[in-house]
């Protein structure tokens, strides 16, 4: 396909990009959701014998699930889907593998390409891995999925290295918008989604149209209901304190779910890494324990059979009857530590899918148990009817603070039940989720701000990169905090918190001998009280920059090498600090040399 004429206006061509991606995201997903639904009535109904549960049906349908009437082939079938998916993934794309959000995000800021292979690679192993039990959502795979679309589109149209971002942005909230049938939610997903302070305000517009097209088109096929079914609900304004105190429960078991998710996924590296695994049998391992878990669970007793399979699967039709409150209490205070480790297992492993779905599932687990406890301590203030309130809160509370993804997450759930009466607790509930958790992401290709994106990178206008030197910007020594090889990686988080500063050099006997990050210090944080020295995390001779450099260089080589921080030493003495140099400095001594240039410009409009 030919470029689009220069001539078209720029909000011509976006139009014509949001509406591509948007047609192209309403049948990708309906192909991908039938897919699904077809698999899993393979696999899990005429394999198992599993009269499985489903989001969207009413209270009589859905009493008459039941668990299989006899288990031996669970486990054959949780290989076979991890073995098929291992060998896909391994042999043809890699970057497929885990949570394709994450993928998608990180696309985002570097190139923007995602190759032409990966949305029909991930369909089909995202497939696999949730209809054969894994614990994965389908949020990830739409995302990517129509993220890969949207960089298709990009080549096919010869797109410009900002409408080509525009587009890959779009495409993950409209893919996300239109499998979840939350349009809104998802259009602003795509924006509030990329980073953990900041907006991608230019998605907004696209996304609207092109989520709001995707899902007229899903919606055609698949009815236009919300996600999920209600029944009567209610709540109070003197509940709102209760909603608060959920939302720090959420923190906490959001903070359990990321730690639990990356410490998984590092151990399954490791470990295949030490014992040699072929890279195709590494979700096969982590399939082997799921399985057994899940039948260790069903052979204690039936309340425990009903938890092990609460684990498997996306686990939407589980949340149907959480918000029904058709799931024992003790089954509900237990499900949300088994979600996270069968969810950790299947995608730590190398399992292919998402987080979304499982996080809701999370959290609707911690809200119904939180809602019947209430009920039962204070029947009069918590009646049966508020419990599904507290389910729903919990879902938003939960995923939106994990995801740094509040607003969005508010919508999408609200439009996924069907009800804006809950969006005040709610608000409350995901506020307090969030400021506990601060930029704890389940999302690590999220960066902080359009500065530390590789994405906005064009955006500069090299000439007055070139002419701005490093010692213009930098922060000079005299202001630097610095530490010390033997200091404990505890002050480096002290000094985070306390500064809002995410990077400082090490020094030794006055010698710049290292830089340590605030990630350096979480990644090796043990949580276990002790406290390792810096010299343990910290990144030995980093590259530095000296005072006569140009910004361009500076930021070139925080570009090509994903740093934020660099430290600045003059060429005669290298290891003797001089200052030190962010993304955050570059970038506010761009505006200010932008704006002086902007205002000594002659006024080239006549005087009439």
């Amino acid at each position: 396909m030919p470029d689009l004429s220069p001539q078209i206006t720029p909000y011509k061509r976006l139009v014509l990009i949001a509406t591509i991606i948007g047609v192209i995201s309403g049948f990708g997903a309906l192909i991908f959701y039938e897919g699904l639904k077809l698999a899993m009535a393979f696999f899990w109904g005429d394999l198992l014998g599993y009269v499985y549960p489903r989001e969207g049906q009413n209270i009589s349908q859905i009493a008459q699930w039941s668990l299989p009437s006899s288990l031996l082939l669970l486990l054959p079938i949780l290989i076979l889907g991890s073995l098929i998916s291992g060998i896909l993934l391994t042999k043809f794309a890699p970057e497929a593998e885990g949570d394709g959000t994450d993928a998608a995000i990180q696309a985002f800021h570097t190139d923007g390409r995602i190759r032409k292979r990966i949305p029909l690679l991930k369909a089909v192993t995202s497939i696999l891995t949730i209809s054969t039990g894994g614990s994965a959502g389908r949020e990830g795979p739409a995302a990517q999925i129509s993220a890969g679309f949207g960089s298709l589109v990009g080549d096919m149209l010869g797109l410009t290295p900002r409408e080509r971002r525009i587009a890959l942005a779009t495409g993950i909230g409209a893919g996300i918008g239109t499998m979840f049938k939350a349009p809104l939610g998802g259009a602003v997903l795509a924006a509030e989604v990329l980073y953990t302070r900041d907006f991608e305000s230019e998605a907004i517009v696209p996304a609207f149209l092109a989520s709001i097209i995707g899902y007229g088109i899903f919606g055609f096929f698949e009815g236009y209901t919300p996600l999920f079914a209600l029944t009567a609900i209610n709540w109070t304004i003197q509940q709102l304190p209760f909603f608060l105190i959920l939302g720090f429960f959420c923190a906490a078991f959001g903070f359990v779910y990321i730690f639990t998710f990356y410490w998984t996924q590092e151990k399954f590296s490791a470990l295949s890494s030490r014992y040699h695994i072929p890279p195709y049998l590494k979700p096969v391992s982590g399939a082997v324990i799921l399985g057994l878990f899940v039948l260790m669970l069903a052979s204690i007793s039936p309340d425990a059979e009903l938890l092990g399979f609460g684990g498997l699967g996306a686990g939407y039709g589980f949340t149907q009857l959480i918000i029904y409150s058709m799931v024992p209490l003790a089954v509900l205070i237990l499900l949300p530590f088994v979600k996270i480790l069968t969810t950790s297992l299947t995608l730590g492993s190398g399992g292919s899918g998402g987080v979304f779905g499982p996080g809701l599932a999370i959290g609707a687990s911690v809200g119904g148990a939180i809602g019947i406890l209430l009920h039962l301590l204070t029947p009069a203030l918590v009646p049966a009817e508020s419990v599904p309130a507290f389910v729903i809160v919990g879902m938003i509370a939960l995923f939106g603070a994990i995801a740094n993804a509040p607003i969005a997450v508010l919508i999408m759930v609200v439009e996924m039940v069907g009800s804006f009466t809950l969006l005040v607790p709610a608000m409350g509930a995901v506020a307090v989720s969030k400021l506990f958790l601060g930029d704890t992401t389940i999302f690590r290709a999220q960066v902080p701000t359009k500065a530390q994106s590789g994405a906005h990178r064009g955006e500069y206008d090299r000439e007055t990169l070139e002419r701005i030197l490093v010692r213009d910007a930098m922060i000079p020594r005299e202001a630097v905090i610095t530490f010390s090889p033997s200091d404990e990686l505890a002050k480096v988080l002290d000094f985070t918190a306390s500064t809002g500063h995410t990077g400082f050099p090490v020094l030794e006997d006055g010698r710049l001998v290292g830089i340590i990050t605030n990630r350096d210090a979480q990644s090796l944080r043990t949580g276990k009280g002790l406290c390792p020295a810096i010299r343990q995390a910290m990144t030995p001779a980093p590259l530095v920059v000296h005072p006569e450099d140009t910004l361009e260089k500076a930021l070139a080589i925080m570009v090509g090498h994903n740093f934020d921080h660099l430290p600045v030493v003059r060429a005669e003495t290298p290891d003797t600090l001089a200052g030190f140099l962010t993304r955050s400095d570059i970038l506010r001594t761009y505006v200010q040399a932008s704006y002086l240039t902007a205002c000594q410009k002659p006024d080239t409009v006549p005087n009439h």
